[in-house]
């Protein structure tokens, strides 16, 4: 468990060893972490748009220089194989640099035409010092998703992390501080939960994000309201994976052990509920399980291993009681439904079939390596459960007529569609949710103004 009273606690997930212990910060550094932040945007806030996009780029050449310790970093913290960390940390540069190249127009004065000589524009302002409350799957990642498009404006940003991957959240700030970024403008709030709602409330923080559980959303949502400030949230998804039955079956299967097993299952836009149409359904369980069971597991630093352990031991018990409960509620096991015994926090690739609407791994967020197979009479019969959900993240949707696919893709309630390939994000790309996914989008043109104020300037002639 994560959960410490005096501080954060950064475990090794594939051993169980003690990496490093973040005495929490007093109210008095809190209060010192606020006003310095405060004066880093002060001074961001006015710093001309050219010389902010050359912080930008300099940040992309830190992060690329410091590629390997970030990535062993993530690695040994959260348990990510270390292919996909270094992946993460290159995601993150080209991301920053594309808002480098592109930000800059996106948040441009928008001339606005009206009747007569006035001039009207609408400006882009940077409201001060967003509060980000970022989850351990993508430690460097997530947090770049939201701050890239947020400090460009002008904003401030300050991170309160997930307790178990601190490291991760040091080695980003001191990046931020190595690319010349104004002092306090970047800054981690090692915090325990308890301490959230005070900084929510501060009038120093302008605004709030979140990327976390649906529980965790609502306190935030609710704090941030009582407030009147804004908070944007992305709370997990439980994503569908439609298969057609003119599908093409071998690469969606391919796509689909990717789709669901990436990160060891631990992704909000993974694939986790697949729904087949009947004709094609005992072919694609058939091989789905076999590739499934030919996935290596083992040690993260391995570049070999496709399955690592889970970030946290209490994360892999409670997926293992949702995986026993979905069984116990009529569900089938394929594959795996267990534990792997001995050091670190490995759980068995697991293929449950017959999961149907009301039954635990179809009903929650499965957020672990977990499939759950569900087959659909016809297309009709696919999109009623792929819409059977609390969930309205994004989805995934498999057929060899585009056309329909994208006729269907109006009729699936989430934030994304993704057709014939797997839920992705990409800096061009709005991502969000809607239901109890959350509100807001990150990335592209949306995300670089969702934390300003967009001024209207109106201005009448006169003679």
């Amino acid at each position: 468990m994560t959960n410490n009273p005096t501080g954060a606690v950064s475990r090794n997930p594939a051993t169980g060893t003690l990496i490093a212990t973040y005495p929490f910060q007093t109210p008095a550094d809190v209060d010192r972490t606020l006003a310095a932040s405060v004066a880093g945007f002060r001074l961001w806030r006015d710093t001309p748009m050219a010389e902010r996009v050359a912080a930008y780029r300099r940040l992309a050449s830190v992060l690329r220089d410091r590629a390997e310790t970030l990535a062993t970093t993530i690695t040994a913290e959260m348990g990510k194989p270390i292919g996909a960390a270094r992946a993460e940390v290159e995601k993150c540069a080209v991301t920053i640099e594309w808002i480098a190249d592109h930000g800059p127009a996106i948040l441009a004065d928008e001339p606005v035409a009206v009747e007569g000589d006035d001039q009207v524009h609408v400006s882009y302002l940077p409201v001060g010092t967003i509060l980000a409350v970022m989850p351990w799957n993508f430690p460097l990642w997530q947090v770049i998703r939201a701050a890239a498009p947020i400090m460009l404006s002008g904003n401030g940003f300050l991170l309160k992390h997930a307790p178990n991957v601190m490291g991760s959240a040091y080695a980003l700030q001191d990046a931020y501080e190595a690319a010349g970024f104004p002092p306090g403008l970047f800054a981690n709030l090692n915090v325990g939960n308890d301490m959230v709602a005070q900084v929510i409330e501060d009038p120093r923080i302008a605004a709030v994000t979140l990327t976390g559980s649906m529980r965790a959303g609502a306190a935030v949502a609710a704090i941030a309201g009582k407030a009147l400030k804004k908070s944007l949230l992305e709370l997990g998804g439980s994503d569908p994976f439609i298969v057609l039955a003119d599908a093409n079956i071998d690469l969606a299967v391919q796509t689909a052990i990717e789709a669901r097993f990436q990160n060891t299952g631990q992704v909000c836009l993974a694939a986790k509920r697949f729904i087949l149409e009947a004709p094609i359904a005992e072919e694609f369980t058939r091989k789905f399980v076999a590739a499934a069971r030919e996935m290596a597991i083992g040690d993260p630093i391995d570049p070999a291993t496709r399955i690592g352990p889970m970030a946290r031991a209490d994360l892999r018990d409670e997926l293992h009681a949702q995986v026993r409960k979905t069984i116990d509620q009529g569900a089938t096991l394929l594959l795996g439904g267990d534990t792997i015994e001995g050091a670190g926090n490995f759980y068995q690739p697991t293929v449950l079939a017959n999961v149907q609407p009301g039954m635990t791994a179809f009903d929650e967020e499965t957020f672990g390596p977990v499939a759950a197979i569900t087959v659909a009479e016809d297309e009709e019969h696919a999109i009623t459960l792929a819409n059977a959900s609390d969930y309205g993240l994004a989805g995934n949707l498999w057929t060899s007529d585009i056309a329909r696919a994208q006729r269907i893709a109006r009729r699936l309630e989430t934030g994304g569609v993704f057709i014939n390939g797997f839920s992705a994000t990409n800096a061009r790309i709005p991502v969000g949710g809607v239901k109890k996914s959350g509100y807001g989008r990150e990335l592209s043109h949306f995300g670089l103004r969702e934390f300003t104020n967009a001024q209207a300037v109106w201005a009448k002639t006169v003679g």
